[in-house]
């Protein structure tokens, strides 16, 4: 999620649980710690110009919370989309001023907006200070409107049948036992068009990575400059015979699309060492010279992995996982007879998400080990376990064929990590 992304902190320690205010989601206990934290505010102080444009926190904007008069800390050009993801008829919050946008492509395709702002940044800014742009289009998000020119891509594309797609979710958390195996031939042709149009908004994005590469190389400032490529989340369809989303804890929503190039980075080459998503703030304040040190982050730099030459530094063998499901308090209308407690529910009786849909994982990555271990908080107390190596599609949970040393190893080295803290979150015994 962008505030583990923002803070280089585990959602235990940021303390943003899910997309709600309750679940501090832009709200004023956010404002007031966690985001006075972020990696911005210390590129400011080692005078960064720094200019952000896109989505922000889904619930930034409210009234309630400030309005778009909020402005976080460490950000001198600010252009953040009130709300979640839209494409047009949205609202910007541009340097703490209301900005209402319409529906015309050419000034208010948002993924083309940012892309704009950014170039018009860049021959702006001051050729004696460093700069750092953080460009946060929509896409893929929904409601997936791709630009007109590439409305009729990829029009045969269908999600990928491998791995678990459509396979049924036996001895898994209720929520993967509950959907409909086979799926439905009508899930199965809204997942595909989901896929379909999702990819059909991501070719705005190669269109934003190719002109600011462009602008960067104009401008004699690219081989100077790190690039880093990457997501918030992961994402399914038809996995488990799940229609879409992503709050599961398996691979597919929990690994998300990484690709870096800068100084001291050989081209061409991939890494095998697990870096996560708390990683990129210490990453990228080690880039910019800040003694990590001096700063609360539970992540740690990667820049030794992708560049040994300027760095020494280890690879974690394992780390956390961790989620918060959100549950309606009253039924859903597509399916009543699950009662409240669940969300994110499909006309055919499919949630994606609820409030017991709660988990925290150890996942451990090294020649000796490659496995997940996963509890989750509810009355079941379920517990789910994969060996990633024999089963990379974590398709039969292992979790009573193991060794019980193993499980109690896995579940004191889950308990540690639940309450770790800053460098007791980087310690690998």
């Amino acid at each position: 999620m962008l505030s583990s992304i923002l803070t280089g902190r585990y959602p235990h320690n940021h303390g943003v649980r899910n997309n709600s205010l309750s679940g501090n989601c832009s709200s004023s206990q956010w404002q007031k710690g966690p985001e006075m934290e972020t990696f911005p505010f210390y590129l400011s102080k080692q005078k960064y110009q720094t200019f952000f444009a896109g989505k922000y926190l889904n619930q930034y904007g409210q009234k309630a919370v400030g309005g778009v008069g909020h402005v976080p800390p460490g950000w001198d050009q600010w252009h953040a989309l009130v709300g979640n993801s839209q494409y047009y008829n949205y609202t910007l919050s541009v340097n703490g001023k209301e900005e209402i946008h319409s529906d015309s492509y050419e000034k208010d395709y948002l993924t083309d907006l940012v892309l704009n702002r950014s170039l018009n940044f860049l021959d702006n800014r001051s050729p004696q200070h460093p700069f750092f742009l953080m460009l946060c289009p929509p896409a893929p998000h929904s409601p997936w409107t791709a630009a007109p020119q590439y409305q009729k891509d990829f029009i045969d594309v269908k999600a990928p049948r491998d791995g678990s797609f459509d396979k049924p979710g036996k001895d898994k958390h209720w929520l993967l036992r509950q959907p409909t195996n086979p799926m439905l031939n009508s899930t199965v042709d809204f997942l595909d068009n989901a896929f379909r149009r999702r990819w059909q908004t991501l070719l705005s994005v190669d269109d934003m990575v190719e002109l600011l590469v462009k602008k960067l190389d104009s401008l004699k400032e690219l081989n100077k400059t790190y690039i880093f490529y990457t997501s918030d989340n992961g994402y399914h369809t038809g996995q488990f015979s799940l229609p879409i989303d992503k709050r599961q804890l398996y691979e597919f929503d929990i690994r998300i699309p990484l690709l870096v190039r800068g100084p001291g980075i050989k081209p061409s080459q991939t890494l095998q060492a697990p870096v996560l998503n708390i990683d990129l703030a210490p990453t990228l304040l080690d880039i910019s010279g800040v003694n990590l040190s001096s700063v609360n982050v539970d992540g740690q730099s990667f820049l030794s992995q992708m560049a040994p030459s300027l760095r020494k530094g280890n690879a974690r063998p394992f780390f956390l996982v961790e989620y918060t499901g959100e549950g309606s308090l009253t039924s859903d209308p597509s399916c009543p007879k699950l009662g409240p407690g669940v969300s994110e529910c499909f006309p055919d009786c499919v949630c994606e998400d609820s409030s017991n849909n709660t988990y925290a994982c150890v996942r451990t990555i090294s020649s000796e080990q490659n496995l997940q271990y996963c509890e989750f908080a509810d009355t079941e107390s379920f517990v789910e376990m994969y060996n990633m190596t024999t089963d990379p599609y974590q398709l039969e949970n292992i979790v009573k064929k193991v060794d019980p040393a193993v499980l109690q190893a896995m579940n004191q080295r889950l308990i540690k990590l639940q309450s770790c803290e800053g460098d007791s979150c980087r310690d690998t015994k």
